[in-house]
């Protein structure tokens, strides 16, 4: 029995180890293979053709040993390569004020043609929340916070996004803060909520680390952070909230 315990101690331990490092190299080489097999391919082609025009009437290679190269041999990176650096260029043109513009009148037509404004938005707003960088997540979240949602007592993490829409709720003097509860392990989606700012407790951790957090379920924790004392709930008493009650209806 004992050693069966530690066979199947030593195994978990091993599996630990081991899975994290293979699924993140089969999740590279599945990004590789993807746009090998949906983009670099037509980059090879077209460099083949192009190849081809280039030798003229003068054929020093066929277009099979062509193909046989660049498409299906070593050649086929090359693809890769130029796909990788067009997106950089993209990418350099957009930070221009000519390219902004331009792209913003991509995105008007896309925003008002039918079907297309139905998934575009959606899509959008998911890459843009994956791919932008933390300097960028920063201004939209401005800091990590936790409250008592969905009830008294359950706390949860939060971002807050806004300061300035729940200063007109009446009968809020302190101020309210517009809060991003995000669901787990999808952080793009959750819930707006309005709290007043002395029912959120600020967090001394990073926005990345809170998404780190939220997207492994609660099993990645900040590292280095000292624990946070929350506050205890403020139950009402049942007198209180009928006042609460007759004043509000």
């Amino acid at each position: 029995m004992r050693t069966t315990g530690r066979f199947r101690s030593y195994f978990l331990r091993g599996l630990a180890v081991l899975v994290p490092t293979i699924l993140t190299i089969w999740i590279f080489l599945w990004g590789y293979h993807f746009i090998q097999e949906n983009i670099s391919v037509y980059i090879n082609r077209g460099i083949v053709r192009l190849v081809m025009f280039l030798q003229g009437e003068q054929r020093y290679l066929t277009e099979e040993e062509m193909v046989k190269f660049w498409v299906d041999g070593l050649g086929s990176i090359a693809g890769f390569l130029i796909a990788l650096i067009l997106v950089c260029i993209v990418g350099a043109a957009l930070a221009s004020v000519v390219g902004k513009t331009l792209w913003r009148m991509i995105e008007n037509f896309l925003m008002k043609t039918p079907l297309l404004k139905q998934v575009y938005p959606y899509i959008k707003q998911v890459t843009d929340f994956l791919l932008t960088q933390e300097e960028e997540k920063k201004k939209i979240f401005s800091r990590v916070v936790a409250v008592e949602y969905p009830r008294k007592g359950a706390w949860t993490v939060g971002f807050v996004t806004d300061s300035g829409i729940g200063e007109t709720i009446d009968g809020v003097k302190k101020g309210v803060l517009t809060i991003l509860v995000p669901s787990s392990p999808t952080p793009f989606s959750g819930y707006v909520i309005m709290v007043s700012k002395e029912q959120a407790v600020e967090l001394d951790i990073t926005v990345e680390e809170a998404l780190r957090f939220i997207m492994s379920c609660g099993v990645v924790l900040p590292r280095g952070k000292p624990p946070v004392a929350l506050p205890k709930p403020v139950l009402q008493s049942e007198k209180q909230q009928e006042d609460f009650a007759a004043k509000h209806n």
